[in-house]
């Protein structure tokens, strides 16, 4: 992980979910301190917030799309 972050607010998904799974293969493999490690508890807590952002996003978009299927093929019949 890089000193340098960039703010979880601006990651996409792909790069927010690469990243909390480099967080947890570090807490996983044990040896940081315990700031550290609180540290990179709250980044992953950050990053897995963002990611369930980006998923209920996709998901809303894909809902409006199929409701919008829906209610042409119940005005077509």
């Amino acid at each position: 992980m890089s000193d340098e972050q960039i703010p979880v607010s601006e990651l996409g998904y792909e790069k927010a979910r690469d990243e909390l799974i480099e967080v947890v293969r570090i807490l996983e493999a044990g040896g940081q301190d315990l700031d550290s490690s609180l540290a990179l508890w709250e980044r992953g807590e950050e990053l897995a917030a963002r990611c369930t952002e980006h998923l209920d996003g996709a998901r809303k978009r894909i809902d409006a799309v199929l409701g919008d299927d829906d209610e042409r093929g119940a005005t077509h019949d």
